[in-house]
C-alpha cells in the first residue's frame, strides 16, 4: 500500500513539474522567438487576392477595388473600379512604378513621393513596398503583455536595423500570445512622433495561418481620416508567371 502511494505521489509530482516547467519556458520565450513565428505565420511567398480599400476623408468615402500578386519581394496591383480600372502598380524588389490607362504612361516612383498616400489613402507608397520579413529589418524587444480586444498579447517594439529602407523608424506591436499575428501596430518617426496606427478588425485562419484580413489605417498628422482595408478572396502559393512581375506587363 505504501509502494503504491509513493509511487503515485512521484506521478504526481512529475506531472506539477512538467506542468510548471512548460508554463516557464513559454513565458520565457524572447523577441526573437514572437517575431520569428509572427513572421512564420504571416509571411507568404506568393499570393493572389481580391481587395477592398475605402478611405474615408471627413464625411467622404472613396471605394476602390483592386487584384493583387505577390511573388517573393515582387508585387501587381491592378485596379478594377470604375474610376480607376487599368491603373496598375507594379514593385520590383525596391522599384515602384505606376501605369495610367488614360495617358498610356508609366511612371518611376520614388524619394519623397513614396512617403505620399498610396492613392489617396492613409497607406504610403512605402508601405506598400515592404515585403521583407520583420525579422531583416527590426531589431525587437519584449516590453510587456497586455491584451488588445480582450486577447492576450506580447507587446513588443522594433527599432529600424541600421542601412535598411524602411517606412517608420520606431513600431510597437501588440502579438496574439496564441495565434502570432499583429493586432495592432504604432508607428513612429525617428524623432518620436506618432505617426499612425494601424488596428486589425478580422482575421482568418487560411490553410492553418491566421491572416488579418480586415485592417483599419488612420494617419495621426491628419485629422478626420482614415483607410479601411479588406482582403474579400485570398489564394495562397497558386502559380504565377514571373513575366507577371514585368515593365511590359503594366500595359
Amino acid at each position: 500500500m505504501q509502494k503504491k502511494t509513493k509511487k503515485l505521489l512521484i506521478a504526481m509530482i512529475s506531472i506539477f513539474l512538467f506542468i510548471t516547467l512548460t508554463g516557464v519556458v513559454l513565458s520565457q520565450m524572447t523577441a526573437e522567438d514572437i517575431i520569428q513565428r509572427r513572421d512564420d505565420n504571416e509571411y507568404i511567398h506568393t499570393s493572389r487576392a481580391e481587395a477592398t480599400m475605402i478611405i474615408s476623408q471627413g464625411g467622404r468615402r472613396i471605394e476602390k477595388t483592386m487584384i493583387m500578386y505577390s511573388l517573393e519581394k515582387d508585387g501587381l496591383v491592378e485596379f478594377t473600379n470604375p474610376g480607376d480600372r487599368g491603373t496598375k502598380y507594379l514593385k520590383r524588389d525596391d522599384n515602384l512604378w505606376m501605369f495610367f490607362p488614360d495617358a498610356e504612361d508609366i511612371v518611376k516612383i520614388s524619394g519623397h513621393m513614396l512617403e505620399q498616400g498610396f492613392m489617396g489613402s492613409d497607406f504610403s507608397y512605402q508601405d506598400m513596398m515592404e515585403s521583407d520579413k520583420l525579422t531583416e529589418l527590426y531589431s525587437f524587444t519584449l516590453l510587456e503583455e497586455d491584451t488588445f480586444n480582450d486577447r492576450p498579447c506580447y507587446v513588443l517594439e522594433a527599432i529600424a536595423v541600421p542601412g535598411k529602407k524602411v517606412s517608420y523608424y520606431r513600431r510597437v506591436s501588440w502579438i496574439d500570445k496564441e495565434r502570432f499575428v499583429g493586432l495592432k501596430e504604432e508607428l513612429y518617426a525617428e524623432s518620436g512622433r506618432l505617426l499612425k496606427t494601424s488596428e486589425v478588425q478580422e482575421i482568418e485562419e487560411i490553410e492553418g495561418r491566421w491572416l488579418p484580413v480586415q485592417i483599419i489605417m488612420e494617419n495621426k498628422l491628419r485629422k478626420d481620416t482614415y483607410t479601411q482595408f479588406i482582403i474579400n478572396e485570398i489564394e495562397l502559393n497558386p502559380e504565377l508567371d514571373e513575366d507577371l512581375f514585368s515593365l511590359q506587363s503594366l500595359r
